[in-house]
């Protein structure tokens, strides 16, 4: 019973019950959202603890990373006498990939993780068998809400991101580094296109599902006490990470043909 194959058959088939039984769950999650009886006021207080409990630490990674980009950009540029670029480039790079991978990444350390630990205690405590004692759907009261608010939120998130790294770049460029602001902010508004932005949020809208789900079901699922908690909350935070920018490349894949032979 230890040799190779069999340890390798019982890996697979773990990973497959696994997959399946998320599959499950967020089909239950998703046609709970759709379908009565629908608790308005839980939503709400989901789009509050997702949109404004993260919306400082999403502003400061926003404006860091975009001043950050801004200064290691310059260097490369001004090795090719294409300074003038470094609007657009930054603001490309943001708007299409930082903003909506760092966004969810910083929301699924905050949230992802927040959601896995009040599931899990829920269930370590039996307040889950108390709702469906009741006859209340668990997965439709508890999931449902925090998933439609994270898809809600994170491309509000996203924007903002955007916004504040634009001003960053916009002030490192021109205020320290010394970039002509007439070139700097024509080729930005020339390159940088809607649909990059609403890219960027699409991605983000995906991604928020991911993370919340992700959270909801490890932490729906949680066994073992207080150990099973937290052994529940890392796995929802680096499946949704890891996840997120899996996910990332394929989604990128299926938004590039957009920007082709734009004019």
């Amino acid at each position: 019973m230890n040799d190779p194959i069999s340890l390798l058959g019982g890996v697979v088939l773990r990973v497959v019950e696994d997959v399946g039984q998320y599959a499950r769950f967020t089909t239950t999650a998703v046609l709970g959202i759709v379908r009565p009886p629908y608790r308005w006021r839980l939503l709400f207080k989901q789009m509050e603890f997702v949109g404004n409990g993260s919306l400082s630490i999403v502003a400061i990674t926003g404006v860091f990373t975009g001043m950050v980009f801004a200064v290691q950009s310059d260097y490369a540029f001004g090795m090719f006498g294409a300074r003038g670029l470094l609007g657009s480039t930054v603001v490309l790079a943001l708007t299409r990939e930082l903003g909506p991978v760092l966004t969810s990444l910083m929301v699924n350390g905050r949230v992802g993780s927040a959601m896995a630990a009040e599931l899990g205690t829920m269930r370590v405590t039996e307040q889950i068998d108390a709702l469906e004692s009741m006859a209340i759907d668990p997965i439709q009261y508890l999931a449902s809400p925090r998933i439609l608010a994270s898809m809600l939120m994170l491309p509000i998130l996203c924007a903002t991101f955007d916004a504040v790294g634009a001003i960053g770049v916009s002030y490192v460029a021109t205020y320290t580094l010394g970039v002509n602001p007439g070139p700097f902010f024509d080729r930005m508004m020339w390159y940088v296109d809607t649909d990059d932005i609403w890219g960027g949020m699409l991605k983000s809208a995906i991604f928020g599902f991911l993370l919340s789900s992700i959270g909801c079901y490890r932490g729906y699922y949680a066994r073992g006490g207080a150990e099973g908690v937290g052994q529940a909350t890392t796995k929802a935070v680096v499946a949704a990470g890891v996840l997120i920018l899996v996910v990332d490349y394929f989604v990128s894949l299926i938004l590039a043909p957009m920007s082709v032979n734009r004019s």
